[in-house]
This record gives structure tokens, C-alpha cells and sequence, in this order.
């Protein structure tokens, strides 16, 4: 699998063993997993399990999430992109997610990455529908969501946790 997505400033790349270190300073930030249950990684090893289940969706599916890379300065923004979700709801689902270091924040850098996810995932995967959850207090993430055409589709709890559902349609189908 040989994937590259490019954005006016990002390009999104498979993720790979080699951002196990951008992974832990990212995962290791408090403040990153305020709305994902404040359960912040502690051990580098943590990260690279989760690499591990990365690479292994991508083997098993063909899908899975991919590193945000700042053209011009190469910087490990975070990841964005599609999986296959078999675990947050009843059903399985074609995830839309993402997450960014702090210091990218505000910038507009999630949007972008989404917003190139969900149009890979409907253009070049021709899925049928794709979704998302947000906590329910999580303001940024929950508009990123509606700014890129997602539709609020109700409320459910996952580990003790109030989210919203979004889902979106392929218009091209």
C-alpha cells in the first residue's frame, strides 16, 4: 500500500514504526486527551502499539488513519483519515478522524486533513457512507465535523462518554 494525499499546505502520508517518537509527544500531551477520556500515554511503547494497530488496518483493510506533514518545514502535525471502526458503536463504520500536537491547533490544519480524508474516502475508496463521533463538549472538533459536511445523525455513550454521531453520504453514488 503506497499512499500520498496532498492539501494546499499538508500532505497526509502512511504512518510508519519510524513516528513512534511524534506519536508519544503527541499522545503524552495532557491537554490532547482532554475530550478522549484524560488518559494520556505515559510510555513510548504505548505509542508504538498503537502504530502496531495502525499498519495492522492498513494490511487488513486497506484503510486506516495517516500522518499530517506540514509541507515546507516536513513537521509532524498529527493524523487524520479514514478506519474501520468495529468497536465505538454497535455496527461497523468508516471512521473520520484526527488529532494534532498543540501547537498546530487553531491554524486550520484539522479541516484541511479531514476535509482531504473524506474526499479520498468518497473519491478514490467510493465508500458509501462515512462517520464520526466528538465528544459532546468538544467545540472545535464538533464544528470541524459540521464544516465539512458531516451531518449530526444523534447522541450515544461510549465509555462513560457523551458523543455526537455524524454521518455523511456519498454524493457521488
Amino acid at each position: 500500500m503506497n499512499l500520498k494525499i496532498e492539501t494546499e499546505r499538508l500532505y497526509l502520508r502512511l504512518i510508519n514504526q519510524d513516528d513512534d517518537k511524534n506519536f508519544f509527544e503527541l499522545d503524552s500531551n495532557p491537554k490532547v486527551h482532554a475530550f478522549l477520556g484524560n488518559n494520556p500515554v505515559t510510555f513510548i511503547e504505548q505509542s508504538r502499539g498503537y502504530i502496531k494497530s495502525v499498519l495492522e488496518q492498513y494490511k487488513a483493510y486497506g484503510i486506516g488513519r495517516l500522518a499530517i506533514i506540514k509541507k515546507g518545514t516536513e513537521e509532524f502535525v498529527g493524523w487524520s483519515g479514514l478506519k474501520l471502526e468495529r468497536n465505538v458503536r454497535a455496527f461497523d463504520s468508516y471512521d473520520l478522524g484526527y488529532r494534532l500536537k498543540e501547537e498546530f491547533w487553531g491554524h486550520g490544519y484539522a479541516t484541511e486533513a479531514a476535509r482531504a480524508s473524506l474526499d479520498y474516502g468518497f473519491k478514490d475508496l467510493r465508500l458509501k457512507e462515512i462517520c464520526a463521533a466528538a465528544h459532546s463538549e468538544h467545540r472545535a472538533s464538533n464544528k470541524i465535523l459540521k464544516n465539512i459536511g458531516l451531518k449530526p445523525a444523534g447522541t450515544f455513550s461510549y465509555e462513560n462518554i457523551h458523543c455526537n454521531w455524524y454521518t455523511l453520504k456519498n454524493p457521488m453514488l
